[in-house]
């Protein structure tokens, strides 16, 4: 027993020497140093890397030698030593003239210094990079309750809600959040709180409206969406040719108790693009209704309101450009007299423009349709910019001019515009499906297909919602992802296309042969772009030209990603590829040496 005592006691004066020996030779302050600088140089690459737009491979390779780096870290302080001589292995230093206790003061100073920059890059994460969105001025309207007897009135207490959207974005200093994501809450029972977290807003716009023969009755009320607090409420009984005095008085109150500023001519210049008809007014308020739901139905009724609008008040000029833009999807989803309509649209947006200078609206009208009709891209930047200098609290010029950005291969700027265009609608698939695009032919997948994901989420049943995600697992090389992504594309055309591409990268080559078929057989009058895009990615040339040449004469909209879409690289090296571009007017590619 005694000798089991000493023996203990042999092993615990060892266990001591040992961790006295690591603290004289710092390696324990080795380890929080290094703790510390390599949790802050991954930081500093998750965080500022992808303004540069550098690799995400790179910021995944920093993360491992980070890792990998700790163990041969704490060897190399355990084993040598800093002399004012240089480097030593530690065996090599009489214990008389080691400076180690020098180096640990050292080493102390420089922790200190490492976790002060840890503390500094977290706040300017939490506060500058991401912010704080409870500290700045933001609202959203969410759509007015029709509590009028006739449930047909529906489309006029949405067109008022949407119209004080438009009227509040041209307040200075306020984020005024889009239709799209305040629609979402539309007839849901969710708190204001939640609401306001969702929709990243510290305000909240609801209310009521009541519509009786040539009368009308809005309550309007300004609620904290973090406790539901009442900021004001006021009751508004007018005649409907006082309308837009009301939304004026909103607009006017909103800003008032936010204390902002309503911009020089915001609400006027809105409401000049208007009409002085109760019934134009009308008619205009229920096709923007059915323009709204986005189907080929309520495109042709829409259609027939705006007409009847324009023929009360032949000056209506947001009524010309709203069916500006139903001609075009008149034409692009039905394949209807498609010269016709897109004669139809542009003549439209010019006339809306040559009306009200003033209107973001009738601008952003005629950039859509210099874009998607005429294929004219200097053009179409030039309106759209001058749309988002007129409306800055609008999201929608930003999406579309990302759009037109993409197909000019400025993916940077198409990427940035995108987000910018998230961020006053963050619940819009247009804004969400455009930037996921735009990230997956940048080479940023993963981005890509998160954003492909949220577009998905916010309109699960949308026509692509499914098409970045596969394209990003194609791109890797993925095919069984690409594969389960596919299954769930609720389009048909796209699912096709889809299948097609994957069955070829999975080496299913009848199975690739058999969607593409249905394609051909089924979509060819509207899909040949994506019909182009499966023989390019089979690296079947010639037939990819073959369509890509009947897309070209038959204008189809899918050719505007030609490009800079990565699902065609195959192409890139013929020169039938260059002359597309030419006949195109899109930039060249730049060759990389």
């Amino acid at each position: 027993m005694p000798a089991t005592a000493m023996e203990f006691a042999s092993v615990d004066t060892k266990r001591m020497r040992f961790f006295s020996e690591l603290k004289r030779r710092n390696v324990y302050r080795a380890a929080v140093f290094y703790a510390a600088s390599a949790w802050l140089l991954v930081q500093v690459a998750t965080q500022v890397f992808p303004f540069f737009h550098i690799a995400e491979w790179v910021v995944r390779w920093i993360v491992l030698a980070a890792v990998i780096g700790f163990p041969f870290a704490l060897l190399f302080a355990w084993f040598y030593e800093i002399t004012p001589e240089g480097l030593k292995r530690e065996s090599e230093v009489p214990r008389a003239d080691s400076i180690a206790r020098t180096t640990g003061k050292k080493l102390d100073r420089w922790i200190i210094a490492t976790l002060g920059l840890a503390v500094v890059l977290l706040l300017a994460d939490r506060f500058v990079l991401h912010g704080d969105v409870t500290n700045e001025k933001s609202i959203a309207v969410l759509p007015l309750v029709n509590e009028s007897s006739d449930p047909g009135n529906e489309y006029f207490s949405d067109g008022l809600s949407e119209e004080l959207i438009a009227a509040l974005a041209q307040i200075g200093e306020l984020k005024v959040i889009g239709r799209s994501s305040s629609f979402r809450f539309k007839g849901r029972n969710e708190d204001l709180k939640t609401i306001g977290e969702k929709l990243g807003v510290n305000t909240l716009l609801e209310g009521t409206v009541r519509k009786q023969a040539d009368r009308v009755r809005i309550v309007a009320e300004l609620v904290n969406a973090a406790d539901g607090r009442q900021l004001w409420s006021r009751t508004y009984d007018r005649e409907l040719k006082d309308v837009f005095a009301v939304q004026s008085e909103i607009a006017q109150a909103v800003a008032s108790s936010l204390k902002v500023t309503l911009l020089g001519k915001g609400t006027n210049a809105r409401q000049t693009g208007s009409t002085s008809s109760v019934e134009a007014h009308n008619a205009y308020l229920q096709g923007h209704y059915y323009l709204e739901r986005r189907d080929v139905e309520g495109y042709r009724k829409a259609r027939a309101f705006f007409d009847e609008a324009i023929r009360l008040d032949p000056e209506y000029a947001l009524a010309y450009a709203e069916r500006a833009e139903t001609w075009t999807w008149l034409a692009d989803q039905t394949g209807e007299n498609v010269e016709a309509a897109r004669l139809a649209a542009v003549r439209d947006a010019e006339k809306a423009v040559a009306l009200n200078p003033d209107l973001a609206e009738a601008h952003s009208a005629l950039g859509w349709i210099r874009y998607f009709v005429d294929w004219n891209f200097p053009a179409a930047v030039s309106e759209l910019q001058q749309a988002i200098r007129l409306a800055p609290g609008s999201g929608k010029p930003k999406v579309v001019l990302a759009q037109v950005q993409t197909t000019l291969g400025n993916l940077p700027a198409a990427i940035a515009l995108a987000r910018q265009g998230a961020d006053f609608d963050p619940l819009s698939y247009f804004a969400y499906g455009t930037l996921a695009r735009a990230l997956v032919f940048d080479g940023r997948f993963d981005e890509g297909e998160a954003a492909g994901s949220k577009s998905a989420e916010v309109q699960p049943g949308a026509w692509a919602s499914q098409r970045a995600q596969v394209h990003a697992e194609l791109l890797r090389g993925n095919g069984e992802a690409a594969l389960r992504h596919a299954q769930l594309e609720p389009s048909e055309l796209y699912r096709r296309n889809e299948l097609a591409l994957t069955y070829h990268t999975l080496g299913d080559r009848a199975a690739s042969d058999a969607a593409l078929s249905e394609m051909i057989a089924n979509d060819s009058a509207i899909a040949a772009y994506q019909i182009a895009q499966v023989y390019a990615w089979r690296g079947e040339r010639d037939a990819a030209f073959e369509w890509l040449q009947r897309s070209y004469e038959i204008r189809d909209t899918g050719l505007l990603s030609v490009r800079a879409d990565p699902m065609l690289r195959e192409l890139h090296s013929d020169p039938r590829y260059t002359a597309l571009l030419v006949k195109m007017g899109l930039p060249l590619l730049v060759k990389k040496s």
